[in-house]
């Protein structure tokens, strides 16, 4: 049954959350585990361990500053839940940039969590994961700035590297003074001191950096058209139906649904994606 639609799950993660956490020690953070243990087999690219590739800081989905300090997040406790159905140890975290993730620059991993979309130019340098969520857009400006979707037009606006995004911006929306950055917090810096005047990117971290900036920055508005995302692995990667089936099964049993609203909610700090201004 989907934990999304039954009140007795979220109980349950709820439970698990407060009363028993997966210890820091046995390299699960404190991510609730769901499921049963080792009922799937890779052969993972440093044994005992998972190793995941991630473009930080990732408000809500990885949170900590630095890979050692993560020890919670929506993407951490999924990656945590395969590596638990696995039968791996532990989950270590390597901080990369996006542009060396889509170019398919990165060895040694089993698998990269960015909030990348399924469908890039760059499949013949990576494998992409089955779907595990769909992410919409969001506009992000400084407080107090009035924005709508002409201004945006007349922007200076900003985005991620990450392929789809821009060739929207640029083609669909027509946004003409367009900046791509390679991460996050850069971005974010860049329209704090006046260098950009908005930021167009995935909607959870739009309200993930906004809750998180003390009222610094506000959410403009989002926008209907959205992307599945998927985790990417090295090209060619034999573990790839394996992760497939273990993510599929864990969107069937409503472990990412369960994971979703433990730790993405409670990032956004009481802002409401539906009471967002819709652009269309």
């Amino acid at each position: 049954m989907r934990a999304a639609q039954t009140p007795i799950f979220l109980a349950a993660l709820c439970a698990a959350l407060a009363l028993h956490p997966a210890s820091a020690a046995d390299g699960y953070g404190r991510c609730a585990l769901f499921g049963h243990r080792a009922t799937g087999h890779i052969e993972p690219a440093i044994p005992g361990q998972l190793t995941v590739l991630v473009n930080l800081p990732a408000v809500g989905e990885f949170d900590g500053e630095t890979p050692e300090t993560i020890r919670s997040g929506r993407e951490f406790c999924m990656a945590v839940n395969l590596a638990y159905r696995l039968g791996l140890d532990r989950v270590v975290l390597r901080n990369t940039t996006l542009d060396s993730l889509i170019a398919g620059r990165n060895r040694g991993y089993d698998l990269a969590l960015a909030l990348l979309s399924v469908r890039h130019r760059t499949h013949d340098v990576v494998t992409f994961s089955v779907p595990y969520a769909r992410d919409s857009y969001g506009v992000a400006v400084r407080a107090g700035i009035p924005a709508d979707l002409t201004r945006l037009r007349s922007m200076r606006v900003a985005t991620q590297i990450e392929a789809n995004v821009p060739a929207w911006l640029r083609d669909t929306l027509h946004i003409r003074r367009l900046s791509a950055f390679d991460d996050t917090g850069t971005m974010f810096t860049a329209l704090a001191a006046g260098n950009v005047d908005a930021i167009v990117t995935s909607l959870s971290v739009i309200l993930g950096q906004v809750g998180a900036a003390h009222g610094r920055f506000a959410v403009a508005g989002r926008f209907a058209e959205g992307r599945s995302l998927a985790a990417i692995l090295p090209l060619g990667s034999a573990e790839a139906p394996e992760i497939d089936r273990l993510l599929d099964a864990m969107r069937d049993d409503g472990t990412l649904a369960a994971l979703e609203t433990a730790y993405l909610a409670p990032s956004w700090h009481g802002i409401d994606p539906t009471e967002i201004p819709l652009w269309r």
